[in-house]
C-alpha cells in the first residue's frame, strides 16, 4: 500500500476502470484487467458486490497480482469493503454514500487513498465540511453523470451542468462515471472532471486495449 500525494491522484483519476464481472462479455475479469492496465488504464476499482469474503479476498489477490506484473504504478482500489483491502494491502477504498462513513474508513486507512461517491450538491457540501474538520478524503466519484444501466440504486443523472457545479463547490479531485463512453468523455472533462470511470465500455469490449487507447485518445 503506498500513500499517494494529491498529483499522483489526480493523475491516477484520469481513466479509472471499474470493474464488474457480468460485464465481461468476451474476455475473463482478469484478461479484461490485463489489457486495460497494459493499454494505459490508470486506477483499477475492483467492485463485488455479491461475493463471500474469502471470494473477494481471493480475487482481489489476483487482480493485485496481475496488476504489479504489468503495470505496477495503476493502483488497486476496493468498492466499499475496508477489510478486503486491508487484507491484500491494496492502494485504498471506494465508498458510496450508504457504506462506512468516511471518517471510520479514514481511521481504519491510515495510509491509502479514500474516495467517496457524490450524487448531488449537498453531498459535496457535507464533504466539505467533513474536510473543515480535518478528514482526509482524496476524490469524489460524481455519479451518475448520464443514465446507465449498470447500477439500478442510483440518483438520477447529474449531467454536465451538475459535473461543472460540483466543480464550482470543491477543489478536491473528481472522476466522472455513469454512462461515460468514448463518445462523451471528452466532455465530462470539459465540465470539470480530474478523470472518468468507466465500467461496459472496457469489460465489455471485444477488443479491451482498444477500447482504452480510445477513450484515452479522448482525453
Amino acid at each position: 500500500m503506498i500513500d499517494f500525494t494529491p498529483t499522483q491522484i489526480k493523475q491516477a483519476l484520469r481513466l479509472y476502470l471499474v470493474t464488474d464481472d457480468a460485464l465481461c462479455l468476451h474476455h475473463s475479469l482478469l484478461d479484461v484487467v490485463q489489457l486495460a492496465v497494459q493499454s494505459g488504464v490508470t486506477c483499477v476499482q475492483l467492485r463485488e458486490k455479491h461475493l463471500p469474503t474469502g471470494e473477494f479476498v481471493e480475487k482481489a489477490r489476483a487482480l493485485q497480482a496481475i496488476i504489479q506484473r504489468h503495470a505496477p504504478h495503476v493502483p488497486l482500489i476496493i468498492n466499499d469493503r475496508v477489510d478486503v483491502a486491508l487484507a491484500v494491502g491494496a492502494d485504498g477504498v471506494h465508498v458510496g454514500q450508504s457504506d462506512m462513513a468516511v471518517a471510520d474508513v479514514r481511521r481504519l486507512m491510515m495510509v491509502g487513498v479514500v474516495g467517496l461517491s457524490v450524487e448531488s450538491m449537498d453531498d459535496v457540501r457535507e464533504v466539505e465540511k467533513m474536510r473543515a474538520q480535518g478528514i482526509n478524503i482524496d476524490y469524489l466519484g460524481v455519479s451518475p453523470v448520464f443514465g446507465t444501466m449498470t447500477k439500478s440504486d442510483i440518483a438520477p443523472p447529474l449531467g454536465l451542468e451538475g459535473v461543472a457545479k460540483m466543480r464550482a463547490l470543491t477543489d478536491l479531485p473528481l472522476v466522472g462515471i455513469g454512462g461515460v463512453h468514448v463518445g462523451n468523455a471528452h466532455q465530462v472533462i470539459q465540465a470539470g472532471a480530474d478523470g472518468i470511470a468507466v465500467v461496459s465500455a472496457i469489460c465489455s469490449a471485444r477488443r479491451p486495449d482498444e477500447a482504452v487507447r480510445d477513450l484515452l485518445a479522448q482525453l
